[in-house]
């Protein structure tokens, strides 16, 4: 507990010291984490295969490559972002000018999960280096080797009073909860995030909580079927569907269920997903293995099914005949099982999508204008695609967060440095003026004036 107290007071020091409000020294930090990762691609290739057989071309689609573009847009944004930003001031304020400075929080800790151990645990500190913080980095330990190797990339080239990775279990992560930040950034389970909720309360800290949720696939009779499923297969069996954001379940039309089933199972043998072809990864470790057996438990399967336990290798596997009863769909999957639930009528489903707690992702695969705005309108979610699936993530000018109680709180882009920036309002007025209009005593024509100056508010 004290190596965790001083860890975080080292930090303080050195926010105090005011090194990180300087631009050109967060620039400089950017650049140098960009240039450390790009030196250590084999090495960071390496750890993660080791960890769950994710393959090198993956590795960088999905964890690399993002980093790459947010860091190049926090280095040619991120004097715009820091700039103060001028404000309206109104005639009751004459002759004041008013802005808004953005300054940095202070010391942030990261905690982040084990699906994507590279981009989760890098892309927040992106943000918060961008808006002039600290922060200390908790991996995940259910990836040891990525999890050391980022602690020797990053502890051995920064100062720990600016950038700090501690790894540890649930005692450690437990005791720096009990530390008090500035500013807290968790990606993981709604039940985990409840934990961090009430932790970062007892010092009113504020969070950005990332979590997940059972984020539907809707697919109307009138969408161009044959690119529905090569999309929407891609997206939920990448990173062997152990993605936050990929599609939990499909609620399909049912004139077209036999035809998308098919088309399905036709498109997982094209893909031939398997640790060989670099195309598969396996579940992260033998408890969600267990769990995912006990998920899809006798329900009937269209394809795929088998497992191997040893090998932590679970088939793309199809569900059919599926209700919102059956124990699939009492849980977020995280994992490479896909139940297929057919409906007659656009408003049940969507009814019955309402009823649950609101997801991390929605994705509706329509030719339909209407019903395109029917179901982005009706339905509240983090953020989504429609006739695609996950890509929504790559684009940095969207903010990316959940709502409800798949997430608090966005980041990418420039929504990731406002979520490690305080916004100060301030107001400036010059010496040479001053209306006594606020002043004692008050009369009768005072008050008509502010009614009359309120006319123009």
């Amino acid at each position: 507990m004290q190596d965790m107290k001083e860890v975080v007071e080292t930090q303080r020091r050195y926010f105090d010291s005011n090194t990180t409000k300087n631009t050109d020294f967060r620039i400089a930090q950017l650049k140098k984490l960009r240039s450390l990762i790009k030196e250590n691609e084999t090495g960071l290739n390496d750890a993660i295969y080791r960890d769950f057989k994710k393959s090198a071309f993956e590795n960088y689609s999905t964890e690399l490559f993002l980093l790459y573009q947010e860091i190049s847009l926090a280095v040619k944004n991120l004097k715009n972002w820091s700039a103060p930003k001028p404000a309206s001031t109104s005639i009751l304020n004459f002759p004041a000018t008013s802005y808004i400075i953005p300054e940095p929080l202070g010391v942030s800790l990261i905690i982040s999960p084990w699906n994507y151990p590279i981009q989760l645990a890098i892309s927040p500190v992106i943000a918060s280096i961008a808006a002039g913080n600290t922060s200390i980095i908790k991996p995940s330990e259910h990836t040891p080797h990525t999890s050391s190797f980022l602690a020797r990339l990053i502890n051995e080239n920064f100062d720990p009073g600016f950038l700090k990775v501690v790894e540890g279990g649930v005692t450690e992560t437990t005791e720096l909860l009990n530390q008090k930040f500035d500013k807290i950034f968790f990606t993981g389970s709604p039940e985990i995030g409840k934990v961090v909720y009430a932790a970062a309360a007892k010092h009113l800290t504020p969070v950005t909580l990332e979590l997940g949720g059972k984020s539907p696939a809707i697919i109307t009779a009138d969408c161009n079927l044959k690119m529905t499923v090569q999309r929407l297969i891609w997206a939920k069996f990448l990173n062997a569907g152990q993605t936050c954001i990929a599609p939990d379940y499909v609620l399909i039309d049912k004139t077209i269920k036999s035809e998308f089933l098919k088309l399905a199972q036709q498109e997982i043998q094209k893909a031939a997903y398997s640790f060989e072809n670099n195309n598969y990864v396996q579940i992260i470790n033998e408890k969600n293995m267990r769990r995912l057996i006990e998920l899809m438990g006798e329900s009937k399967i269209y394809c795929g099914g088998k497992y191997d336990v040893q090998q932590r290798h679970f088939e793309p596997t199809i569900l059919t005949d599926v209700t919102f009863e059956h124990p699939v769909m009492q849980e977020e999957i995280f994992g490479p099982i896909l139940p297929v639930l057919e409906f007659s009528n656009l408003d049940e489903a969507i009814k019955q999508i309402k009823s649950l707690d609101k997801p991390l992702a929605c994705y509706v695969f329509t030719s339909s204008k209407s019903i395109r705005n029917k179901v982005l309108s009706e339905i509240s979610f983090g953020g989504g695609a429609v006739n695609e699936a996950i890509m929504h993530i790559s684009e940095s000018s969207m903010p990316f967060g959940g709502v409800g109680k798949s997430g608090t709180g966005s980041y990418h882009g420039e929504f990731g440095f406002r979520a490690f920036s305080h916004y100060k309002s301030i107001m400036q007025k010059p010496t040479w003026f001053e209306s006594g209009l606020k002043y004692a005593p008050y009369s009768d024509f005072k008050l008509k004036l502010v009614k009359y100056l309120s006319r123009f508010f």
